[in-house]
């Protein structure tokens, strides 16, 4: 199938994240209007700013400017602690993610251009922000903290959601840094299912210098989030080795389907970012 046959996936995309986070946006607004009006007034103007930063600087469209917008006011209500301090929610991870992703698709713009693999300077569409960042905003949103309520693991708080949440933004970092830098730099990237040499900018394709970029931004998420949220080393590393896994399981949806044309780049997005954040829970829930 050709990209144009696949759009449906983004759409579909944009409809499993956006209606929730809306929601969770419009729900928070009001409680907090009511309840402490300082939070409301802190997390929509932030989120409103970083939104305008990205569109006035060509990161993202005007739609998909607002579409991140929204899933940071979502992530930053959802992990707002007591006393508030903006500094201390998702906020910080949503930056790191932003700014990373920011510079690492500058990198070697000239050469991705002449291998037809460069960003669109228009920035990233709705869809797009929606498959990197939305598993994030749906993992600590209110259908999730109401069915961990439901579990025998509620004894650890939100922890478990919160650090599933940040390995889902560790992951979407990690990804695009990884592919980025692999194009531009790094050595010749091989297919992650038969090692066979192939041209950057691949799907599938990981490159020695582009996965380790890769894996450091997501680290460097993970620890930068995990000291905002005021976790502990186990929420630190099961942030960051959900990332690392979502990063290569990236790179097998791709080789395996992307390639074939059964999926798009949204899709896999979406999927990888869900699997860090599943491989996360999962693990925290194994452990005692």
């Amino acid at each position: 199938m050709t990209r144009s046959e696949l759009g449906w996936q983004s759409k579909l995309v944009l409809l499993v994240v956006l209606p929730f986070v809306g929601a969770d946006v419009l729900l928070e607004t009001r409680f907090w209007l009511v309840q402490e009006p300082r939070v409301a007034a802190w997390t929509l103007g932030l989120s409103a700013l970083l939104g305008i930063v990205t569109w006035v600087l060509r990161a993202a469209t005007p739609a998909a400017a607002a579409t991140g917008a929204a899933i940071t006011a979502a992530l930053m209500f959802s992990t707002a602690p007591s006393p508030f301090d903006p500094w201390h929610t998702a906020l910080a991870p949503v930056l790191a993610v932003a700014l990373l992703a920011f510079a690492a698709t500058r990198v070697g713009r000239a050469r991705k251009e002449q291998l037809g693999t460069a960003e669109k300077r228009r920035g990233r569409s709705a869809a797009q922000v929606s498959a990197n960042l939305g598993v994030a905003a749906l993992a600590t949103g209110e259908a999730a903290k109401i069915w961990l309520l439901g579990t025998r693991w509620h004894a650890h708080g939100l922890a478990p959601l919160f650090a599933a949440s940040l390995a889902a933004l560790a992951e979407a970092a990690a990804d695009t840094v990884s592919s980025e830098i692999g194009q531009v730099v790094g050595g010749r990237p091989r297919m992650i299912t038969s090692l066979q040499s192939v041209d950057p900018g691949r799907d599938g394709a990981l490159s020695p210098g582009g996965t380790l970029a890769g894996i450091a931004a997501g680290v460097l998420v993970a620890a930068l989030g995990t000291y905002a949220l005021r976790g502990n080393a186990r929420f630190f590393w099961m942030s960051s080795g959900g990332a690392i896994f979502g990063l290569f399981f990236d790179s097998l949806l791709g080789a395996a389907l992307e390639q074939r044309g059964w999926l798009n780049n949204d899709a896999v997005n979406f999927l990888s970012t869900g699997s860090a954040a599943a491989v996360a829970l999962a693990v925290w829930m194994s452990l005692r």
